[in-house]
């Protein structure tokens, strides 16, 4: 379902299926809330053309990166609204590191939310989108780095499965 809203997205604002500028959006949506991965856009960008590692890479940051602060003022802005939650045990683990937490912000399934509850508690923008961009460019970097040393064996067996 996901992949057809996508894909209709991209014929609506007539965006090539393949290219930074679709991984930029991908990586960008991928950073909220909602359930979709970048890593995949970032290694077929790559693996169709070598020459854009550097540039997908730096794009897949900065979408992930922009998705991260749109998180970290969805949670700045609903402080008032979950007040009660603020005696978590997450909210003591963020007050005592601080922006420097949001160098986790590359972890699937806790990694958004930890962007959020940045906002929330108000932690410093600058410093917490510094840290968003370090963790997350490493994980663009190692994950594709991995990908690209699998076997082109294993990608065409993988294609044949389905």
């Amino acid at each position: 379902m996901i992949e057809s809203a996508i894909r209709w997205l991209f014929s609506y604002l007539a965006i090539p299926d393949v290219g930074l500028t679709s991984i930029f959006i991908i990586s960008t949506v991928s950073a909220t809330l909602l359930p979709l991965g970048s890593e995949p856009a970032v290694f077929a960008v790559v693996k169709a053309n070598g020459a854009l590692f550097w540039p997908a890479i730096l794009v897949g940051t900065a979408g992930n990166t922009l998705g991260g602060i749109i998180d970290y003022f969805m949670g700045y802005g609903a402080k008032q609204a979950f007040a009660a939650e603020r005696r978590s045990r997450w909210f003591g683990w963020l007050e005592r590191f601080g922006a420097k937490a949001m160098l986790l912000a590359w972890l699937p399934g806790i990694g958004d939310p930890i962007c959020t509850l940045g906002g929330w508690l108000k932690l410093p923008f600058w410093p917490c989108v510094a840290y968003m961009a370090i963790g997350k460019f490493l994980r663009y970097l190692l994950m594709t780095w991995m990908l690209l040393n699998v076997p082109d064996g294993f990608w065409r067996s993988l294609t044949n499965l389905f």
